[in-house]
């Protein structure tokens, strides 16, 4: 009996299909035109954002056809937009079609991209492109899941067990990035509350124990203003302004959601007080994207660089645990203080401590 009111409701709900030559549609791009392309009128773009006016769309489905060449390109669709710098994304890289990596699913805030932090078989999938052709895509989104479907629609080639963002309604559209354009043609979305899934979805990453769970975020600054600084000093520190941000389930902190990137500010401070029960030694596992200089009561003890092709042209500089500290704890209260930078990709976070014992967490926030 559930199944059948599924269906009813799947049926019963009509897409609304939007033209590309219609005023529907808001356009901010470095190239777009209206033209007919194999065949079928198509809004050709090339780095830009497109999104259809008024449009209101928590759950659902987005459908359109998109044709491409196999050139390097980031071509797809945007769901839940706030506005032009905040929304959901999912895109196809048609250069690395048959590759694990031939797509993208990404969180996008404060205008910031985040591939480097959510990458490998939970946010990109295998597909094989056709080129030069029309190639029919489906997205359907229920809440925390989404589903990807590419050229065939029986079965998706990707399945999101946790969407990033909060979910809130907001408007649908097309992005393509940098580099080759491609066409879009057909779109259409239908707005419904819980469209039935196919997949399964696996459940949500799980930090380890020893996590650092929340960091007190500060305004953005000029990485040039830490050059030679080996001590932060306390007037210094007390002109910074303070965001508490808590991390995902994986133990990930995604600090674009704090604030963006403006005038060159792309450095931030993120904090967390250890409090020790005696003078000892721990190990900290850390992550950042893309660089960091990381303090430790007030003192530089490390600088990293793991940004995109900094080591060789296949480096991605992807997050995760690998760079390794053993801190100096005094007894009382200790600050770790990581200034993390963003050049392309992601500006994340994340640090676990291997032995809790004798030491803890400050709970909530410190200014």
């Amino acid at each position: 009996m559930a199944f059948f009111f599924l269906t009813i409701v799947w049926t019963a709900v009509s897409a609304q299909i939007v033209p590309f030559d219609s005023d529907r549609w808001e356009i901010r791009a470095n190239e777009s035109t209206i033209l007919d392309h194999l065949g079928q009128k198509s809004l050709f773009m090339k780095n830009g954002l497109a999104l259809v006016k008024g449009s209101v769309f928590t759950d659902g489905v987005i459908e359109f056809d998109i044709a491409f060449t196999g050139e390097r390109g980031f071509m797809g669709a945007v769901w839940r937009a706030e506005d032009f710098m905040n929304y959901e994304e999912f895109y196809l890289r048609p250069h690395q079609s048959g590759q694990p990596d031939a797509n993208q699913y990404e969180p996008v805030a404060n205008g910031v991209e985040t591939w480097q932090l959510y990458y490998g078989e939970r946010y990109a999938a295998p597909v094989k492109y056709d080129f030069n052709q029309w190639v029919h895509v489906k997205i359907i989104v229920s809440g925390r899941h989404a589903e990807m479907y590419i050229k065939e629609m029986t079965t998706p080639v990707l399945i999101i067990s946790e969407l990033k963002r909060e979910i809130v309604s907001g408007g649908v559209g097309l992005r393509v990035g940098e580099f080759s354009g491609a066409y879009f043609s057909n779109f259409q979305f239908t707005a419904m509350n819980n469209p039935p899934l196919k997949g399964k979805s696996k459940a949500p990453e799980q930090a380890l124990p020893g996590t650092v769970k929340t960091w007190m975020v500060s305004n953005a600054f000029e990485r040039k203003s830490l050059e030679k600084k080996y001590q932060l000093a306390s007037d210094e520190k007390q002109k910074l302004r303070w965001t508490r941000l808590g991390c995902e389930t994986s133990g990930l902190a995604n600090l674009a959601l704090v604030q963006g990137i403006q005038d060159g500010k792309n450095t931030a401070f993120a904090k967390v007080v250890i409090h020790s029960e005696r003078e000892q030694v721990k190990k900290v596992t850390f992550g950042f994207s893309d660089a960091v200089m990381v303090y430790f009561n007030d003192r530089l003890i490390y600088g990293g660089n793991d940004g995109y092709r900094t080591r060789d042209h296949r480096f991605l500089g992807t997050i995760g645990l690998f760079d390794e500290l053993w801190l100096p704890m005094k007894k009382g209260e200790n600050e770790l203080w990581m200034a993390v930078t963003e050049d392309f990709g992601g500006w994340g976070l994340m640090a676990r401590f291997e032995d809790m014992s004798g030491i803890r967490f400050e709970e909530g926030s410190k200014e």
